[in-house]
């Protein structure tokens, strides 16, 4: 554009075709027809001389976004990316244009009037080749969208996760890193070859290709799955889309994707068969859920009728009052009342001498975890099936109320003694252990039940609903879904637990922490095959290792809610590293360490570098590390767990699912997460012997376990015959009390000498 931005602007008469003069003939047809297609081109079109700007169309002064009147003051900066940009064009088209040559340019980057840029495509001719002086013709194409649109094709081979790859006449012309990754070719290595490389023998080859290409030229897209042949001679599944880039001219060439199914393929199998299997677990269990279901029809009738009478007989202001909106249970003020007539009534009962009530707290166990997983939708819907449950349980004089939130009361206005409230109990034990199905989810909740009696544990309304909290929070101690009877000792336990979290803030300082290994053994062999590392607290060590030794169940819960447990559980993982890495420098035969992950500190963000660090401060070979996590924590945060689990394993670690069937216990995740061993919960194998639905359970995950090429690791294996029954469902691996109880550093050491 020789000094195209330095010129004056034309006039409005200017143009390829100047108007005649006095006296001087009209225009010509031709004249006339070139200067239409000037005034009209789709293309910027100038015509320069040095210094001076002859002649311009109005698509040109559009592209620009300059007036014809505002051309005369623009300098290179105003309509180039820059002055070198402009001083390079010029010594690029100069020597072309001189010598008589067309200069064309496929990409120059110009600057608009309101300082945005955008990509042309130049070409030039000079009008008198060698006289500069006589000017230069330049058309100007806006290629902005074209050049975008090519970077986003490319941007789309680059990054796209299925193989990708353009073919004419069958030879592959351009293909992806993901083509080039799935067939092992290097990212050029395949251009120019025949597609043939791609099948097992010429006949395949042939037989794709009559069945493809007459769709092909028909504009029809072709799609089918078939063997292909890698580089190295392995074979895969793959699915393939091809589409002919112009049907009416099959020599443009034809695009086809390709995404490989092997693995899909083998899951799927493996799939139907494990869902078989389940099935038929499925099945026996449903027979239980129909007796049970069809006893609470008649009980969910008489239910409703005593409600709509209720609601009749009370004024709909007095009820939004008195009752909970989720549930239509009496809330905390009816409660109140109810319970507060009820010990009235007992001091005047039995003629004067009195008699005894019961009040139950109820928490439903883990109900948090399915509530952030699933929603409070789900939660919600699950708060008022557990509500019906309840009140199907007891009594039609007692009263069920729901506080908020997971917690309910359950009021006994008149009872015996501690039998009838143990059978009230197990009555919502079992009201509550058959699973809802919400969604398409099948929901497992339970219940922890604090229990006492008036007038023995309170004389009023705020003691009793205090005391029955009490024993609820004992009855999660105890390890969930029982009940207990308030004691004088639980308000020592509180006491104690408010004690127990004062001192555990400062215990990792005070180095107060130790590590216990229990092994997993493999059941042929007996032997161990692994080492799960467990925590303990010795509360008060001094110098010579004394203090009192607190148990897990005791602390953990604690280190979780004030949050500490990240800071302590980084602590487990770099101690157990380094006395790995000193077990064998005592030149002893090392297994895997099994390293548990809790919910809190597996969501932590500093996580995996904390893991690497440990890993390359220690020195241990990372196949030595196995990380375990829950069901329901690895179902908390989807993508984000997905993503942790990926650069755990890319460090070269296993990671396995702990307390399997207790949570989700679902197919998805499994075939989803990089998980390559799964612990069946010890509440499966308690009752292994005498429980045919255990039986069948663990027969379930066992199938499920084999199909996806996982290994199982049996939880909590205390006898002979939970051992010999679990070695003839297959099971790999075990650990328990049968074998070996937690062990100190120094006992391992032993076991693994021996």
């Amino acid at each position: 554009m020789d000094d195209l931005t330095q010129a004056r602007p034309a006039r409005a008469a200017d143009s390829p075709v100047r108007a005649p003069a006095d006296g001087a003939s009209a225009p010509s047809r031709t004249a006339l027809e070139q200067r239409a297609i000037f005034q009209n081109a789709p293309v910027g079109i100038v015509v320069t001389q040095p210094d001076q700007i002859n002649t311009f169309n109005p698509r040109l002064g559009e592209m620009f976004g300059y007036a014809q009147e505002e051309l005369d003051s623009l300098t290179p900066m105003q309509v180039f990316s820059s002055l070198e940009a402009y001083q390079q064009l010029i010594a690029e088209a100069m020597p072309v244009l001189l010598g008589g040559g067309l200069f064309e340019k496929e990409e120059q980057q110009f600057r608009r009037r309101d300082g945005s840029t955008f990509w042309a495509r130049l070409r030039g001719c000079a009008v008198e080749p060698g006289n500069r002086a006589a000017g230069t013709i330049w058309i100007v194409e806006d290629v902005t969208d074209a050049r975008r649109a090519t970077d986003e094709m490319q941007a789309i081979m680059t990054n796209a996760t299925i193989g990708i790859m353009f073919t004419r006449e069958r030879t592959i012309r351009r293909a992806n890193p993901a083509f080039c990754a799935m067939f092992g070719y290097g990212l050029d290595a395949a251009l120019g070859a025949s597609t043939r490389i791609l099948y097992p023998d010429q006949q395949a080859y042939d037989d794709l290709g009559a069945e493809a290409y007459p769709q092909l030229a028909h504009g029809l897209p072709f799609r089918t799955e078939t063997t292909l042949v890698r580089k190295d001679g392995a074979r895969a599944w793959v699915q393939m889309i091809g589409y002919q880039v112009n049907p009416q001219d099959p020599g443009k060439g034809t695009i086809w994707m390709l995404e490989d199914r092997t693995r899909e393929q083998a899951d799927q199998r493996s799939l139907l068969e494990a869902a078989d299997a389940i099935r038929r677990a499925r099945d026996e269990l449903e027979v239980r859920v129909a007796e049970r279901t069809a006893e609470l029809a008649g009980a969910n009738a008489l239910l409703q009728e005593e409600i709509n009478e209720r609601r009749q007989a009370e004024a709909r202001v007095h009820h939004m009052a008195y009752h909970d909106s989720l549930t239509g249970l009496p809330n905390r003020a009816l409660l109140s009342e109810r319970l507060d007539a009820a010990m009235r009534a007992a001091r005047q009962g039995n003629g004067g001498s009195g008699c005894k009530l019961a009040l139950m707290f109820l928490d439903l166990d883990r109900f948090k975890n399915i509530n952030d997983s699933l929603g409070h939708m789900v939660g919600d819907r699950l708060l008022r099936d557990v509500a019906t449950r309840l009140v199907a349980a007891v009594g039609p004089t007692d009263t069920v109320a729901r506080l908020g939130g997971d917690e309910f009361v359950v009021l006994l206005p008149e009872v015996n003694g501690s039998a009838e409230c143990r059978r009230v109990g197990e009555r919502i034990i079992d009201a509550l252990a058959s699973p809802c199905q919400i969604e398409g989810h099948s929901l497992h909740i339970s219940p922890s039940i604090g229990i006492c009696v008036y007038p023995d544990d309170g004389l009023d309304v705020e003691t009793l609903m205090r005391h029955a909290d009490a024993a609820m929070y004992q009855a999660k101690a105890a390890g969930r879904n029982n009940y207990q009877f308030f004691t004088e000792r639980m308000n020592q336990a509180a006491a104690r637990h408010f004690e127990l979290e004062t001192s555990l803030r400062g215990a990792l300082a005070r180095d107060e922490f130790e590590l216990h290994y229990q092994p997993i053994m493999c059941t042929v062999t007996r032997r161990p095959r692994a080492l799960e590392v467990l925590l303990r607290w010795r509360r008060g060590k001094d110098n010579e290792g004394g203090g009192e030794l607190v148990g897990p169940d005791e602390f953990i819960p604690i280190l979780e809610e004030n949050g500490t447990i990240v800071a302590v559980g980084e602590w487990v993982i770099r101690s157990a590293c380094a006395q790995n890495v000193a077990w064998q420098s005592e030149g002893l035969d090392v297994v895997p360490l099994a390293i548990n992950l809790s919910a809190r500190q597996f969501m932590h963000q500093g996580l995996v570098d904390s893991i690497r660090a440990s890993i390359e401060d220690s020195g241990i070979d990372p196949a030595l590390v196995e990380f375990e996590i829950t069901e329901t924590a690895l179902m908390q945060h989807g993508g984000q767990t997905l993503d942790i689990l990926r650069q755990i394993k890319a460090m070269g670690m296993c990671l396995s699912i702990d307390d399997f069937g207790t949570g989700y216990s679902s197919l998805a995740y499994l075939k989803r997460f990089p998980v390559r061993k799964i612990k069946i919960d010890r509440a499966f194998v308690r009752e292994l012997e005498g429980s045919a639905e255990d039986r069948a359970i663990v027969a379930a995950v066992m199938a499920l376990a084999n199909s996806l090429q996982l290994s199982v690791v049996a939880e909590g294996v205390e006898t002979e015959g939970q051992y010999a029954l679990l070695r003839s469902f297959g099971c790999q691996f075990a650990q328990g009390y049968l074998f070996a109880r937690p062990l100190p550093a120094a006992q391992v050491g032993r076991l693994l000498a021996g």
